[in-house]
């Protein structure tokens, strides 16, 4: 049976953010994935997860200014000493909270500068930070994502993120493959999956279109979550989508497998 996590940047997010951990729990998650934990404390991140029993399973490296657009800076030739600087607290936060996966978002490649340089750049960065994350027992996650909700974002298929983890030759880096992205940009999801699945450490859900729960549009989640335990997926499936109208609310496709 498939292993969900609820992803509190996106669900529970009437509440603060301390307190979707508390909900999660409540509507029978298990573990729970963010994007970043660093605008809090990590012993106030630590405490919910322990009230709950609730496993990190994924966040991100620091990825600039987000409110500036700032959407990663590991392909960013002008900002590596602030990319490096940031593996290290990341590096922090996850071996504080027992997270042991963290997604490095490639980000956003400037006009006029040359994709090679930009290639090199993030092949680089992540040579070094699968070594810095590998001493540590945490691994490595790059995501391709779609360039219609971010134009021109670096990383943004299958097939390239495969031909960036065989160039950096680290064992410690894996795919994490968002369903929601990939369905845009190539669709083909099963066979996809199949085809990398030794390469794929996370994987997380969310509609096409709307980026809504799994059952409000195009994409066959009954299917393709059965598809993913017929294949030995072992891995967990992040849920960061937007809810429809609420979370609870939209929580009937979580309920149906969890009576199974």
């Amino acid at each position: 049976m498939p292993k969900f996590a609820a992803n509190l940047t996106m669900l529970f997010t009437e509440l603060d953010f301390l307190d979707r951990f508390d909900a999660a729990a409540s509507t029978g998650f298990k573990a729970v994935e963010f994007l970043f934990p660093y605008s809090y404390k990590s012993d106030e991140i630590r405490e919910r997860l322990a009230r709950h029993d609730l496993e990190l399973v994924l966040h991100n490296l620091p990825a600039g200014n987000w409110s500036a657009g700032d959407r990663g800076i590991a392909c960013l030739p002008d900002r590596v000493d602030e990319y490096r600087s940031g593996v290290a607290r990341a590096i922090k936060y996850a071996k504080e909270l027992g997270c042991s996966q963290l997604n490095c978002l490639a980000g956003i490649g400037p006009n006029g500068t040359d994709p090679k340089v930009l290639y090199e750049t993030f092949t680089e960065n992540l040579r070094f930070t699968a070594n810095q994350l590998e001493q540590s027992g945490i691994r490595l996650l790059i995501e391709p994502i779609n360039t219609r909700d971010i134009p021109g974002f670096f990383l943004k298929g299958t097939q390239q993120a495969v031909e960036i983890i065989r160039d950096v030759g680290s064992s410690n880096l894996k795919l994490q493959y968002d369903v929601y992205h990939m369905q845009i940009m190539e669709g083909d999801l099963a066979s996809t999956i199949e085809r990398n699945l030794d390469l794929i450490g996370h994987i997380q859900v969310a509609e096409n279109p709307g980026r809504h729960e799994p059952g409000t549009g195009e994409i066959n989640f009954d299917f393709l979550f059965d598809f993913l335990d017929s294949i030995g997926y072992q891995g967990w499936i992040g849920c960061e989508y937007k809810p429809k109208t609420t979370t609870v609310a939209g929580l009937e496709w979580f309920e149906a497998y969890r009576a199974r």
